[in-house]
């Protein structure tokens, strides 16, 4: 296993964001506060020499990564491979709902009375699971199909020649996918009730033993 550290960046905000709607696999365009999102984040990053970079192959992933490469001056990507594998969580029936609404139906229905105890008592992997049980067609992801494709998404990155021990790898992904990797390798440390703000930046270290370790989540 390679060793190296992932930027992990949610893209910038979208349309469907500020109207509250879930839009795991669907597609909105970015705002004009997205596209500086995505600048500002470009900026940041600017610096850092990227051996490779991956996003989701949803189009607000692709033009924010888009433009963290074409700020980059130290890099020499052009653009980053994009990947199905690297979506954020499909919600099924629920895709488009109010956020609100679809997490006071899987609360309620499980016990909770408000979504952040439902985080409390059962964490994001279980709350996947809810969504697949409410889903009256049964094609939200659940837990484990989720992770199926993400560990292929990873296996990807190791198995990428550019990548090499020491390497720093970018990826652009969404809110929910950054939130599923904190309650998988964040060791509790966390509040995992608060969403990653838009072109903000959570750091992963991937270890040659195949542990993760976060190294900073939800940095502005």
């Amino acid at each position: 296993m390679k060793t190296f550290d992932l930027y992990v960046v949610r893209h910038g905000q979208t349309y469907y964001n500020i109207y509250r709607k879930l839009q795991g696999w669907s597609n909105s365009p970015l705002t004009h506060q997205g596209q500086k999102d995505a600048e500002n984040i470009a900026d940041k990053l600017s610096q850092i020499k990227f051996d490779a970079a991956y996003s989701s192959d949803m189009t607000r992933a692709e033009y924010t990564a888009q433009v963290i490469l074409k700020h980059n001056q130290v890099s020499n990507i052009d653009q980053a491979i994009s990947s199905p594998l690297l979506r954020g969580v499909f919600y099924g029936y629920y895709e488009g709902t109010n956020i609100d609404q679809a997490n006071h139906i899987i609360s309620a229905t499980n016990g909770a009375k408000d979504y952040r105890e439902l985080v409390d008592k059962y964490g994001q992997a279980k709350i996947k699971d809810f969504f697949h049980e409410a889903d009256p067609f049964h094609q939200a992801e659940n837990n484990d199909e989720y992770w199926q494709r993400w560990h292929a998404g990873f296996e990807a990155m190791q198995n990428d020649a550019n990548v090499h021990d020491g390497s720093k790898v970018l990826l652009v992904s969404h809110g929910p996918a950054i939130l599923s990797l904190i309650d998988r390798y964040g060791q509790g440390k966390y509040d995992l009730e608060k969403r990653p703000e838009n072109g903000s930046l959570t750091k992963l270290h991937f270890d040659s033993d195949g542990q993760v370790t976060v190294l900073g989540y939800n940095i502005k």
